[in-house]
């Protein structure tokens, strides 16, 4: 008995019982569709100011991975089991900067649990319903993520320790203004905002005036919020 008959008895077939090739085929290519389609959502509305781009390329081996483990483990108690105890062990420690990062890593999570349970239909029209009432929700509240591509992510460094002063500076300059994060530091404070402008103007004139702060005051401007500075 040759090698390759013995694999096809062994193994071929014992896999072809459990798992039927062709949903197994199936559920492999709806659950990569649906997982790249939730990376394009989220790199286009996505309201985290990281890298949304590099961070979605997560969302395709994620889903695909938890596919894999449910296919594995569905057919035997002993290896769920044994999935708890190994998970028990293994601790997660990804940087995690939004709550909105951690919502979508659930949502490829779910895809691929629908796969793996066999469940493509079911994955389908819930991803279908989720990006719907997402982006509707997104639609009427008016989110920032909807809004053109005249954003700019705006750092100030600056000893400067009034943080109104600042506020209504970049407020009376831009039509929209929004802070996204404040350190203090031990002299001064360090601001990240998200900025609407309509022309260079504004932004000239944002950086004459917030340049003339103080001789300490450090200003960058960075054309969209995709990367945090």
């Amino acid at each position: 008995m040759d090698l390759i008959q013995i694999l096809q008895e062994k193994y071929i077939e014992e896999f072809s019982k459990n798992v039927p090739l062709g949903e197994f085929l199936l559920n492999i290519l709806v659950v990569a569709l649906l997982a790249t389609l939730l990376r394009i959502y989220y790199i286009h509305f996505g309201n985290a100011i990281s890298n949304r781009r590099k961070f979605a390329n997560n969302f395709l081996p994620l889903a695909l991975g938890t596919v894999l483990i449910i296919m594995i483990v569905k057919s035997s108690i002993a290896l769920s089991l044994g999935l708890v105890g190994a998970l028990s062990i293994v601790r997660f420690r990804a940087a995690i900067k939004d709550p909105e990062e951690l919502t979508f890593l659930f949502f490829a999570i779910g895809i691929g649990l629908a796969g793996g349970a066999n469940q493509p239909i079911l994955a389908i029209v819930a991803f279908v319903v989720i990006i719907g009432i997402l982006y509707l929700n997104q639609l009427f509240m008016k989110k920032g993520a909807f809004r053109r591509e005249d954003r700019m992510f705006v750092n100030i460094n600056t000893d400067i320790e009034d943080l109104d002063k600042i506020t209504k500076l970049l407020s009376t300059i831009f039509p929209y203004v929004e802070l996204k994060r404040l350190d203090t530091l031990d002299k001064g404070m360090d601001l990240s905002f998200i900025c609407k402008a309509d022309s260079l103007d504004q932004v000239s004139k944002a950086k004459n005036e917030i340049t003339q702060l103080s001789e300490q005051t450090k200003l960058s401007i960075v054309d969209q919020p995709d990367l945090i500075v």
